[in-house]
């Protein structure tokens, strides 16, 4: 069974895909660390003193929720890199 040329993608149709793919991959992740963490802020009662565990997830918290938006950041500015234009074939 052959594979038709005219179904196949182009490199920048692959690479277009692969990004939509990771950035809502980070995106949803992102976004699933801020909801959890405004939801525990918000919403779980705590003791008048901070648990040691509970300090130590926000200290491990901040540096994950910035890693994730330099990645964001990264991918949408490196986005607009295009591949240089190939010659049309003669």
């Amino acid at each position: 069974m052959q594979m038709k040329l005219e179904n196949r993608l182009s490199n920048e149709e692959i690479k277009a895909r692969l990004i939509l793919v990771v950035g809502i991959c980070l995106s949803s992740a992102f976004l699933f660390s801020i909801v959890a963490l405004l939801y525990g802020l918000l919403f779980v009662v705590q003791p008048t003193e901070q648990a040691p565990n509970d300090s130590e997830a926000w200290a491990i918290l901040s540096p994950m929720l910035m890693t994730l938006a330099g990645g964001l950041i990264g991918l949408l500015a490196g986005n607009g890199l295009k591949d240089k234009p190939k010659d049309p074939p003669v």
